[in-house]
């Protein structure tokens, strides 16, 4: 039976003034992402409320769909919300911040192997923690202001939530290109590097909406599927894979540094800009990943680095010279040459019996 119905509306969370709005309604499962005016900044609460709805309805009969949006033109979710994990960890608590990290890569898991579709709707930024709500899900829809990114190597963190399993299955080397400059992808190239699967354009979204709503029918997207235009990544593919094949982080850097063109000159005044150390990380991490496993594998080697970034990384200087001070003058521990294997491994060496566990508590 797949008949539109009426749509009854069941609110899990009645507070429209909430930071997210939870609730069924007609066959599908809602979460709406409610922090415009912050981007829609993932907060702890807002990552277990969403675990919790998912949890609820994964044996609920009434849920034949998930679909999660957001409130606001400009970000669907631009990352998570990290001024607790600088307050804690400036404080010498790296607990916190380690149990959020655990936490949303839980839920990153859940998303990407949930039993239901679940269906993510990225309009604007759509960057880090957004990233991990949205691109494991079953159908991800894109539109015409689509900005999707992983921009963590900016503030001392690797490509997380997941998002370095996307990266390490993006052709050829694209992915550590997109890890290490934080380079958006619009519509055409979130399709092209495997961040999303389909086209709608936006002003088609309230009415595909409603279709799933009513009919719990994941069928009813093919009808507003439209072509995405070309993919600015996918034309610079040869390019990208000249300079980013190299093996580590100062093999790029001097493949870019001895050619003199508008696209290496640009490429490395992005990559002087951040962390050394994330940088040769994210390398080591995607080319593991390239090699087999699956998103467990790559939250387990994202949680290793994530989990020591304040203590023996640059996270906190990177989100003092972000975010708190705005100088844009990050000290990282490392030249852009300087990041050697032993500092590697030791960032991504197992963490024993601290390791990522992806059970339920």
């Amino acid at each position: 039976d797949r008949q539109p119905r009426p749509v009854k509306r069941k609110r899990l969370m009645s507070d429209t003034d909430s930071d997210i709005i939870i609730r069924i309604e007609g066959r599908a499962g809602r979460i709406t992402l409610n922090r415009p005016q912050a981007l829609n900044a993932l907060t702890y609460q807002m990552c277990l409320a969403i675990e919790k709805a998912l949890d609820a309805w994964r044996d609920d009969g009434a849920v034949e769909l998930v679909i999660i949006d957001a409130i606001g033109d400009k970000a669907f979710c631009a990352g998570g919300d990290i001024q607790e994990m600088y307050d804690t960890g400036t404080a010498g608590d790296y607990a916190y911040g380690q149990k959020f990290w655990a936490d949303e890569y839980r839920l990153n898991a859940k998303i990407a192997t949930y039993p239901k579709p679940y269906i993510a709707l990225m309009q604007g930024f759509t960057m880090g923690g957004g990233v991990g709500v949205s691109c494991h899900g079953s159908h991800r829809i894109v539109g015409e202001t689509s900005q999707i990114a992983m921009p963590e190597c900016g503030i001392g963190l690797v490509p997380d939530v997941g998002g370095s399993w996307i990266l390490a299955h993006a052709p050829g080397h694209i992915g550590t290109y997109l890890g290490l400059t934080a380079a958006r992808m619009n519509a055409a190239d979130a399709i092209y590097c495997g961040f999303a699967d389909t086209y709608v354009p936006e002003g088609n979204w309230p009415e595909l909406v409603l279709e799933l709503v009513q009919t719990g029918d994941t069928g009813v997207i093919a009808k507003y599927r439209a072509a995405p235009g070309d993919s600015n990544l996918a034309a610079k593919f040869a390019e990208i894979e000249m300079y980013f094949a190299a093996d580590d982080l100062a093999g790029i850097h001097q493949s870019l540094a001895n050619v003199d063109s508008e696209f290496a000159t640009k490429t490395l005044k992005i990559l002087s800009r951040n962390a050394p150390l994330s940088m040769a990380c994210t390398i080591e991490m995607l080319a593991r990943l390239r090699e087999g496993g699956d998103i467990a594998d790559a939250l387990d080697l994202e949680y290793r680095f994530t989990a020591r970034s304040m203590q023996h990384g640059d996270f906190l200087e990177g989100i003092r010279a972000a975010i708190i001070d705005k100088d844009r003058q990050p000290q990282w521990q490392h030249a852009i040459d300087a990041v050697t294997q032993n500092d590697v491994a030791g960032m991504l060496a197992p963490l024993g019996d601290k390791a990522l566990s992806l059970k339920d508590d």
